[in-house]
């Protein structure tokens, strides 16, 4: 088993995907405790399988004189530390966030992967240094036992089992893991079936047969761990999620109730979860509640339709701020000073009492600021709309004498009391 990878049509994503579910399968997440067992019972058998294989191929490879089934033995060999590896990312991973990671430990089965990659590599290039070295001197050596190519085949029989063994369990247990797990096998059996041919030809009499095959599989091993490493060190460098993943996403934000445009969508991934954050233009003159319940809405949406989704941040815009506006001088309002001071000039201008506003409300848009203020009820007094808007013009006058740039008004009056 591996940590994803290409196999017979299946994508890295795919196989990506397939690791949490075999973690939370591992862990009792998620899934019925029948699906757990099954899956725990096909890695178990998929483990013994390798370690069986491993070390009867290293074994009889070392004395047979089989190059080739010597390194697919090490092919069996990385199958079982990537079990290994899945199972320890299955323990550690998912624990809970904490103060010191606050995003969780998923960040384990990214590191995993390239730890594994990179052992692959290297087990590949020393494989295929030592066919090479081994092709320098071809004759030189014993000639390879018949004994490799019964072992040779019983490998292929043994991983085209576990392939359909894997496949079934996977249709039961519904688990893509599974199913991406199975069609690794199949690969597996690919390469054992070179080895298998090398090994024949060899035996043959085409004495480079054993040795071609080495590098081939040698070759695979390196493809193989570079895959792996190459998809680690993406995630490590916030790779973000593919153009299908972000497409889907932005439909759901646009077409989430109250949103009318948004901008500067940005995702990132976190082993096979991902992480998104967007600004998301809303009516502009809507109150603070509503704004965080459209953000709300748009985050439960976008969990709901990509379950891959982890979290996400949804930033409230009244206006589109990628266009410049010609801005006033806004950034130093204080908005309890600018509260004090239109309480103190509205009962100037309308008297204390009834008058004092209850509520003051800003808006900062394109560049000014607009100034919506709510009087209270007055019981038995009905002033002359022309004094309210007397005193507006007033408010505005002192506003430019004091140099702030409130350029709109509104006032309202609450007819009835609560």
């Amino acid at each position: 088993m591996s940590l994803g990878h290409n196999h017979a049509g299946h994508s890295h994503a795919a196989h990506a995907h397939g690791q949490t579910a075999l973690i939370e399968a591992l862990t009792g997440e998620h899934g019925s405790a029948a699906a757990n067992r099954l899956v725990r019972r096909s890695v178990n058998v998929s483990m013994g399988v390798n370690i069986i294989l491993s070390i009867l191929q290293v074994i009889v490879g070392w004395f047979a004189n089989s190059h080739s089934l010597l390194v697919d033995g090490f092919h069996s060999l990385s199958d079982l530390l990537s079990d290994v590896l899945v199972l320890f990312v299955a323990r550690h991973s998912v624990r809970a966030a904490d103060d010191n990671h606050p995003y969780g430990h998923a960040r384990l089965e990214t590191l995993a992967t390239l730890i594994l990659g990179l052992m692959l590599v290297g087990i590949g290039g020393a494989f295929l240094y030592s066919a090479g070295e081994k092709a320098m001197h071809l004759g030189e050596g014993p000639p390879v036992g018949m004994t490799a190519l019964y072992v040779a085949l019983l490998a292929l029989a043994a991983k085209e089992w576990l392939f359909r063994y894997m496949l079934r369990a996977a249709e039961k247990a519904k688990s893509a893991m599974l199913v991406a797990n199975a069609w690794h096998s199949r690969s597996d059996a690919a390469s054992s079936l070179v080895v298998a041919i090398g090994i024949g030809g060899s035996l043959l009499g085409f004495i480079y047969a054993d040795l071609l095959a080495a590098a081939i599989v040698g070759a695979l091993i390196i493809k193989m761990g570079w895959q792996f490493s190459y998809s680690a060190l993406e995630e490590l460098i916030d790779k973000g999620a593919n153009s299908e993943e972000v497409a889907e996403i932005r439909q759901v934000i646009r077409h989430t109730p109250g949103v009318l445009d948004l901008h500067d969508l940005r995702t990132r991934r976190m082993a096979d979860r991902i992480l998104v954050d967007a600004h998301v233009r809303v009516a502009p003159r809507i109150s603070v509640s509503e704004g965080h319940r459209v953000a709300e809405q748009v985050r439960l949406r976008v969990r709901a339709a990509c379950p891959e989704v982890l979290d996400m941040l949804v930033h409230i815009d009244p206006e589109d701020d990628l266009v410049p506006a010609e801005s006033v001088a806004t950034g130093d309002i204080n908005r309890d000073a600018l509260e004090r001071w239109l309480n103190t000039e509205a009962a100037r201008v309308w008297g204390h009492g009834p008058w004092a506003p209850e509520r003051i409300q800003l808006h900062y848009l394109n560049g000014q600021v607009e100034v919506e203020v709510m009087l209270p009820p007055m019981p038995g007094i009905d002033p002359e709309p022309v004094v309210i808007a007397h005193g507006v013009r007033d408010l505005q006058k002192a506003a430019q004498q004091a140099g702030l740039p409130l350029l709109s008004w509104t006032v309202y009056r609450r007819l009835t009391a609560d």
